[in-house]
């Protein structure tokens, strides 16, 4: 059997940034994570470990008991940020760049008289955080909100993604969107980041070489849940798992090649052990035969 590894994948540079600033904080009892820094269940018990206290939810921000607080890479309003500094907290603000860049595109598309629309879940922080400014705004996610957005009755649009959408359906839907009937004019800037393009494309092309694809990342992380939506759609059966004790050697009996790939949020230690693991069933097929 042979195994096979995706181009690209594992921890985003915005991710490892924000994990590094908090891991290497100089007062780690005294901070405090609002909403979750990475959709890995590994690296979130690393963090409780050295004392760092987390919020699941950014939304229940009046627990806060630290004297600082930490915005992930996910991002949160200027709202937020400003209701936090107003109870006397330091705000340390781990927004991923290209997290950032969405706020500023659809903040420039409402100052031009767009009305502003946004692709993605409507309760995924980062989703939130990129509204969150914004007095008017519609949020789509399937082909379902579109009679809805119809409805509104607003003729120009400013469109922009939540950065972990799968591109395909992104652009799908934007041009369901144009061909609306009471849609004069799109302005859509396309703001899936590039590490979630890169991993979703590794993962396409890894697709048609292999049989089986394993993909590592948390259970509530929406870009490793995109990379097993790129699996159905090349017809390849697709295994997702958080860690390599999920891998069950009766998936791998009778495959040719497996494929490996992970979310944007999966750290590179669990994505080894994951890749020892299967050589050892890789191993113990070849002695069964």
């Amino acid at each position: 059997m042979e195994i096979k590894l995706a181009k690209a994948m594992g921890t985003c540079f915005g991710v490892r940034d924000a994990l590094n600033a908090a891991l290497e904080h100089n007062e780690q009892q005294d901070l405090t994570i609002a909403g979750q820094l990475v959709h890995n269940p590994q690296t979130v018990q690393k963090l409780r470990l050295q004392g760092i206290q987390m919020l699941d939810n950014i939304d229940a921000l009046d627990q806060i008991e630290t004297k600082k607080v930490m915005i992930t890479a996910h991002g949160a309003s200027e709202r937020i940020k400003q209701s936090l500094r107003d109870r006397g907290l330091e705000v340390e603000d781990a927004t991923c760049p290209l997290v950032e860049k969405v706020h500023r595109t659809i903040k420039n598309m409402v100052q031009k008289g767009l009305f502003p629309v946004v692709i993605g879940q409507r309760n995924h922080v980062e989703v939130k955080g990129i509204v969150g400014d914004l007095d008017a705004y519609y949020i789509v996610h399937t082909e379902a909100d579109l009679d809805g957005l119809d409805r509104l009755g607003k003729t120009r649009l400013g469109i922009v993604s939540q950065t972990t959408n799968q591109c395909e359906v992104v652009e799908k839907l934007v041009e369901k969107i144009k061909q609306l009937p009471s849609i004069e004019s799109v302005e859509f800037v396309n703001t899936v980041c590039k590490p979630t393009r890169d991993r979703q494309k590794a993962a396409h092309e890894l697709a048609n070489e292999v049989d089986l694809m394993i993909v590592v990342g948390g259970y509530n992380s929406s870009n490793t849940k995109k990379l097993l939506k790129v699996c159905e759609e090349k017809n390849v059966e697709g295994r997702h798992i958080e860690n390599a004790t999920e891998l069950n050697p009766s998936w791998f009996q009778g495959r040719q090649k497996v494929g490996i790939t992970a979310g944007t949020s999966t750290p590179e230690d669990v994505i080894q052990e994951v890749h020892a693991r299967i050589q050892d069933i890789a191993k113990s097929l070849d002695h069964s035969l």
